[in-house]
């Protein structure tokens, strides 16, 4: 087994110019594709960069403007060294013994042995006078990937997820110093995209809408994305392929579309219920079209941004309804199973159907889709909301008039990148491959963070966690955390976690007319919520540009949030019962990926075969026990809101309002960034883009 090299910062030299004593500040050597070489090690004297450089003399001395970063608080200079050739460069080649592959999720430690390269190494290393974090990075012929800079901000970010990165975005265009701190060396959280072999893949949300939209009826994200001037360039479809009991069928998005469907596939009974379904709800949809998202916030200012600005749109909206729509809407703040039951719709097809709609965008069945628990006249806003932005996306952005689905051409990660750009370009920062250790109280308030390697970076103004509550708590001195925080937090139950299959195959056996998206249900008596039932598949190179190599396909099979994680609890990573574990509960999902894509398809074939487990999603995205989110149902609790017991401590993300799904973890970031600045600067904002 070849090792990974170790490389060693030049960090004597501060040593000894300010008498430092102890080991040096940890090291991180990574690379931006994910492959991660080693980290966190102590400085030797025996082990330094100079062994590197001194074996690279025969190169030509240059002065890199690729990446190293060095953060510091003073001064910074380049410092000129050689050019490390491709002879030399060679054993920093990522190769992994056969038979530790892990689905990838932009692993960092372990890797298929297929995914190693051999490219030459630019190193850029800038020294700083005092107060430094030193990272090395090696690159692959690619831009930086850590932000250099100083070790406080007005703001600090924990995770770099969607609810981060649009957090952090807004504060930045709000003219708000931010620094995001992300744990991973890719940003994007359960979002991001990672390589292999040449095949580019999602590890999250694969289905979108509203992209192309702007304005007040534009999605959170699209409206984000909106404020920080950034877009995503995206392919158009309508439909997707449905495997159910009752056959197979190409589901189609719209008002009348799914009715023919219907009609077709199932009876004509379940098309009268449908029926009946959309004209008692849709009606809803210019209601919640006048709400825009972005003009939401956690204190009373949102009377001036949102109630006020809003009001005569929303009022305008609820005459056209009339008496009978507008008593309706009051109902709908109940869970959506009661709306059903009211309309007295029995088709097993529907109610099924509305469930699986209702767990793929928030985690919960029908009967937890919304909550009517009110306790303080702010939190009806927020209900309100979440109801229009759970509303709008199941029946608003998928059965209205010209409604269509989105896939963005470079693939999710083009999603990431975007925000990522739009936070760079107002001046925010984000350090990659740098862990949060502790949250930092003093005082009774938030001030910051403590990172692994021992570095406070302080917040001037607050801390935001991207983590989800479970992983927050676990962040906080124990000490400072009230008891009724703490107990609300351990007892809020947990969705399960996910089983992954990312493949990489040849296109030439598969049907041209393949579809970018499959839903396979095996039982409906079973509940679409049950382990081993439901499979998402995504073949995303259907529409993706240069997501896989000429004349191949990418695919992303899970299953969504159902997969328990007692099963898997305890079990060694590398043990022969791991392994075995691994085939037997990825089976489901083979199966459904060889009914998808029919008999040209061959398992044995693929290039690339990698599986994720619940121990892979509770490694590499730091979540507790490897969960989807909070499983809170209507009338028995609430999402959290974004402030904390801490002062200065927020959090937003899957585990606040509005819940879980790429709209709802936006929507939260976005309110935090607005509770964040005065009232004057979001309504400005809102101005500004024309909301």
């Amino acid at each position: 087994m070849r090792s990974y090299p170790r490389l060693y910062p030049l960090a004597w030299r501060f040593k000894r110019r300010h008498g430092q004593m102890g080991p040096t500040p940890p090291s991180e050597v990574r690379f931006k594709s994910g492959k991660f070489l080693s980290s966190y090690f102590p400085f030797r004297a025996s082990m330094s960069l100079c062994c590197l450089l001194t074996a690279s003399s025969c190169a030509s001395s240059f002065t890199s403007t690729r990446p190293l970063i060095v953060h510091g608080v003073s001064r910074a200079r380049p410092l000129r060294i050689p050019l490390v050739p491709r002879e030399v460069a060679a054993p920093f080649s990522t190769r992994i013994p056969a038979g530790e592959e892990e689905a990838g999720l932009g692993s960092r430690l372990r890797w298929p042995a297929a995914a190693h390269r051999q490219r030459p190494a630019h190193l850029r290393i800038d020294e700083s006078i005092s107060g430094v974090v030193m990272s090395v990075l090696v690159s692959w012929s690619s831009e930086a990937v850590v932000m250099s800079g100083k070790l406080e901000a007005d703001v600090v970010v924990i995770g770099s997820g969607i609810g981060g990165l649009c957090c952090a975005g807004l504060l930045a265009r709000y003219q708000q110093d931010v620094l995001v701190l992300e744990s991973h060396d890719l940003p994007g959280g359960a979002a991001h995209s990672f390589e292999v072999k040449g095949y580019k893949f999602d590890s999250g949300p694969s289905l979108f809408s509203g992209f192309q939209s702007r304005g007040p009826q534009a999605n959170p994200l699209s409206q984000v994305l909106d404020a920080l001037g950034e877009s995503v360039p995206c392919a158009t479809y309508n439909s997707w392929m449905v495997y159910v009991p009752e056959g197979e069928f190409l589901s189609r998005i719209g008002p009348t579309e799914f009715l023919k469907d219907l009609e077709t596939f199932v009876s004509l009974d379940a098309v009268h219920e449908w029926k009946k379904l959309l004209e008692a709800v849709l009606p809803m949809s210019a209601a919640a079209m006048a709400l825009p998202p972005l003009s939401i916030r956690g204190d009373w200012g949102v009377v001036s941004t949102a109630a006020a600005r809003y009001a005569p749109s929303l009022l305008k909206s609820l005459i056209q309804m009339g008496p009978q729509g507008a008593l309706g809407a009051t109902k709908l703040l109940r869970p959506f199973s009661e709306i059903i039951d009211s309309l007295e719709l029995k088709h097993p097809f529907v109610r099924n159907w509305v469930d699986l709609l209702c767990f793929l965008l928030a985690g919960v069945k029908s009967d937890g889709i919304i909550s009517a628990e009110i306790v303080r006249p702010i939190s009806l806003f927020f209900f309100i909301f979440c109801f229009f932005e759970n509303f709008r996306y199941m029946f608003a952005e998928w059965y209205k008039p010209g409604c269509v689905l989105e896939y963005p051409l470079k693939g999710s990660g083009a999603v990431v990148d975007a925000l990522v750009q739009g936070l760079k370009k107002y001046g925010g920062r984000l350090a990659l491959g740098s862990h949060v250790d502790k949250i930092v109280v003093e005082n009774g308030r938030a001030t910051g963070v403590k990172l692994s390697s021992g570095h406070f970076v302080r917040a001037k103004k607050a801390v935001v966690s991207n983590a989800s509550m479970w992983d927050t708590l676990n962040l906080l001195p124990p000490e400072v955390v009230p008891n009724t925080y703490k107990e609300q937090v351990e007892a809020t139950p947990q969705c399960e976690s996910f089983m992954h299959l990312h493949l990489g195959f040849d296109a030439q056996n598969i049907s041209e007319d393949l579809g970018i998206h499959h839903i396979v249900v095996n039982d409906w008596s079973r509940g679409v919520d049950a382990d081993q039932n439901v499979v998402l598949i995504s073949v995303p190179s259907v529409h993706g540009k240069g997501l896989a190599p000429p004349g191949k396909h990418v695919l992303h099979a899970y299953t969504p949030g159902t997969e328990p994680y007692s099963l898997w609890e305890g079990l060694d990573r590398r043990s022969k019962e791991y392994r075995k574990l691994k085939e037997e509960r990825s089976e489901v999902m083979w199966r459904a990926v060889e009914r998808a894509l029919g008999p040209g398809f061959s398992r044995e074939k693929c290039d690339v075969k990698l599986v994720g487990t619940p121990l892979t999603h509770q490694r590499f995205l730091r979540r507790n026990r490897g969960t989807y989110g909070p499983a809170i149902k209507a009338g028995e609790a609430t999402f959290p809101g974004h402030s904390t017991p801490i002062p200065q401590l927020f959090c937003c993300g899957d585990s606040t309002f509005p819940g879980i799904g790429v709209p709802a973890v936006a929507a939260s970031g976005a309110i935090v960034a607005n509770t964040l600045v005065s009232v004057s600067q979001h309504s400005e904002l809102l101005d500004a883009i024309g909301i």
